[in-house]
């Protein structure tokens, strides 16, 4: 039988195959640049025995991608774990009649902006939203529905992108003007400002239970901007504490409808309690997936398979002991221009927590952002007996690598996001 991936997160695709190849199955990845897996595809070019094949189809074509899917002849299942693509896939799954999501969850949570005033009527918010259409709207007629300080983005935005701060009405000329330059994905909303540190909440969910695999933390740039920078699994909260979180999360989901699959909900830990800021039906991106099952010592991509089964996964059910903690750096370029490597790579051998850089740019690629994750070139990973230890390991040896870049001039686009 076989499964198929409709693009997949940038990394973790080893670990889908690994899972795949238990059950004796094939992954076919449909994927419109297979550049973005390069260093998963490298690693598995190595195992002429891995059951995957690649094909390059235009995956923001819905047609060929159903063309593309109906040339499987044994296909059991697909898995859908982006944001980008995450609608098109509800259409497929509802036209084959394959297991997955509920399709009005994973709609309300795609828009910020509904979600947001769900989460307000359901008493999980203390706030509610106002999506608005930048290009229509001037600051006169939007100064009435805000109060400071509050924060604007897209309503279906990913990657940290297109979010911006209003301190106060001298704010609102600026914002307006970068909202209406920006490549929106969907219109813009805003809504209060949570002051608080922000964690991610990452759970399985099987026919509307919902377990909490772990709570990862999430360091953020300064601001006005809100690029993530590190990240680091799992957070070690009180019993009591952790508990709470536990109840919460499973309110927040059920609020939504959220009854199958992997969800990844970044909240801010306010002085009053839990804030969402996104729900994301889908694993958590960048190392998140490794890191969880590092420190699981599960191959948690297992339940990807189940859920693309119609299975309940082993994992809803299996021990979770953290055996050691696994952080992350997003290494980025400090200037625009062309990514040329990374310096320092001699100093990380011996170095504690054994780090490792994971690269997501190749030399030549184009830097062109700077204040969201589209300016990342590589994750470093690194481990340690608990999580804090594990971040501190993985920033002294982040903070030995130097990205070199060099010009200046801007001639691409990029490459979609993969969140």
């Amino acid at each position: 039988m076989t499964l198929v991936s409709l693009e997949a997160l940038t990394f973790g695709l080893g670990r889908l195959v690994d899972a795949v190849r238990a059950r004796d199955h094939r992954l076919r990845l449909l994927t419109c640049g297979r550049d973005v897996y390069r260093y998963e595809l490298d690693r598995l070019a190595a195992d002429p025995s891995a059951p995957l094949d690649v094909v390059d189809v235009d995956t923001f074509d819905t047609d060929a991608v159903r063309r593309a899917l109906a040339e499987v002849p044994d296909l059991r299942g697909l898995i859908s774990s982006t944001d980008t693509w995450s609608l098109v896939a509800l259409d497929l799954l509802a036209e084959l009649g394959l297991p997955g999501p509920a399709p009005a969850a994973v709609r309300l949570v795609r828009d910020k902006a509904r979600l947001r005033d769900h989460l307000h009527r359901a008493g999980l918010s203390r706030g509610a939203s106002h999506a608005f259409d930048p290009a229509t709207t001037t600051a006169a007629e939007l100064a009435p529905r805000v109060s400071y300080p509050a924060i604007v983005k897209d309503t279906a935005g990913t990657g940290s992108q297109n979010v911006w701060l209003l301190g106060g009405p001298e704010d609102l000329d600026d914002v307006l003007a970068a909202g209406r330059a920006a490549r929106l994905r969907g219109a813009l909303l805003v809504e209060p400002y949570f002051a608080g540190p922000l964690f991610s909440a990452e759970t399985l969910t099987w026919d509307g239970e919902t377990r909490l695999l772990g709570v990862s933390s999430r360091g953020l740039s300064a601001e006005p901007h809100f690029r993530e920078e590190s990240l680091s699994f799992p957070v070690a909260f009180p019993p009591e504490r952790a508990a709470e979180l536990a109840d919460w999360i499973t309110r927040v989901l059920a609020a939504v409808g959220f009854d199958d699959g992997f969800a990844h909900t970044e909240f801010v830990l306010t002085a009053d309690g839990p804030e969402v800021v996104e729900i994301n039906p889908r694993l958590g991106g960048a190392l998140v997936g490794e890191a969880v099952s590092r420190s699981l010592e599960l191959n948690i991509y297992d339940a990807f398979v189940d859920l693309a089964l119609g299975r309940r996964p082993a994992l809803m059910d299996a021990p979770l002991k953290p055996v050691r903690g696994v952080a992350q750096v997003l290494l980025y370029a400090d200037r625009v221009g062309t990514f040329r490597g990374v310096d320092g790579l001699d100093r990380l051998p011996g170095h504690p927590g054994s780090p490792a850089l994971l690269p997501t740019a190749a030399e030549g690629r184009r830097v062109e952002h700077l204040t969201d994750q589209r300016g990342s070139v590589g994750i470093v990973l690194a481990e340690g007996e608990t999580a804090e230890l594990a971040l501190h390991n993985v920033l002294s040896a982040a903070g030995k690598l130097r990205v070199r870049v060099t010009g200046a001039e801007a001639d691409t686009e990029g490459e979609p996001e993969r969140g």
